[in-house]
């Protein structure tokens, strides 16, 4: 799962790269969870988590290094509120990795595309956001096209093993997508006091060590093949973050964000090419209608930050 973080505009935006800082990080990401896809037979989740988390922190570290942003990284305001959010996305994170080993790689992209639709939710809940009756009707038509996904996983009129096995990571992906959604609530308050790179590098130190709590619960040695997909895991993970929150510093979020759902078309490629994966029609029709939902919502809410800017600026001084 990806966590979208607020970040100060630069002065001088470049659209085109923004997008393409977006698009390579939604790239880089899915070829994360391809890797890790590919050691979910041995390996157990939390370790994946382990690696994907303790092999990212040098990478940021590099990273903010290099643009003289270390202290910034390291400076926090808010340590319990870094905490509970290490908490909820690390869970989150670690139940989608599960879930790469009963699902194939398109399904687990498209029901884990629940977790923006629930963040609209949970924000109106914990935030007090208003939520009108258009992003309602988005979020029931995402809801509807996440149901058609997982329809033919949930049925209890198979009894084949199989069949329990994919229920069983359908709804791993939905817990996943429901932790993720928490998380970027989290974030949310977290943007208001502490700075992007802080809130990247102390998830990543959050979440390796929270990951050691699954050590007791039957870590492996894995082989060689496997570890290096897993330190690439973890290094594709912070080059992963380090592309995306370059796109919200080159363009708006309103511009970049519609361009997470390119996944979709690289999860399609890489299932089909490196797993043999063949997605169903219930797959591609339900991850339209959830790709459709979030942009609508998407769009919808750069709207209306522009008629919020227009009021603020027609107001007069001092009021």
């Amino acid at each position: 799962m990806v966590f979208h973080l607020g970040v100060m505009d630069t002065p001088t935006q470049r659209p085109l790269v923004g997008i393409a800082f977006k698009l390579g990080s939604v790239l880089v990401f899915i070829s994360m969870s391809a890797v890790i896809k590919a050691t979910s037979g041995h390996i157990p989740p939390g370790q994946a988590v382990f690696f994907r988390s303790l092999f990212a922190i040098p990478v940021i570290v590099g990273w903010l290094l290099w643009r003289h942003e270390l202290s910034t990284g390291l400076r926090t305001h808010r340590p319990l509120g870094h905490v509970w959010r290490g908490v909820l996305g690390t869970t989150s994170m670690g139940l989608g990795f599960a879930s790469l080993g009963f699902l194939p790689l398109p399904e687990v992209t498209a029901i884990g595309y629940t977790a923006p639709l629930l963040t609209v939710i949970f924000a109106a809940m914990f935030l007090g956001e208003e939520v009108r009756l258009f992003r309602i009707s988005c979020v029931v038509l995402g809801v509807i096209g996440v149901l058609i996904v997982v329809y033919p996983r949930l049925t209890i009129l198979s009894t084949e093993a199989t069949s329990h096995a994919e229920a069983f990571g359908a709804m791993l992906v939905l817990t996943s997508a429901v932790f993720a959604a928490l998380a970027q609530v989290f974030v949310r308050k977290l943007v208001n006091t502490e700075k992007t790179p802080a809130i990247v590098f102390w998830f990543s130190v959050t979440a390796t060590c929270l990951s050691l709590i699954t050590l007791p619960f039957g870590w492996v040695v894995p082989t060689p093949f496997e570890a290096a997909l897993l330190v690439g895991a973890g290094l594709l993970g912070g080059f992963g973050q380090i592309l995306l929150t370059s796109s919200y510093r080159e363009a708006d979020a309103s511009l970049v964000a519609p361009f997470d759902y390119a996944s979709m078309l690289f999860a399609l490629l890489f299932g089909y090419f490196i797993f043999s994966e063949v997605p169903t029609a219930n797959t591609l029709t339900g991850a339209a209608l959830v790709m459709t939902a979030g942009v609508l919502i998407i769009l919808r809410e750069h709207r209306l930050g522009l008629e919020r800017a227009r009021q603020r600026k027609s107001m007069p001084p001092g009021t």
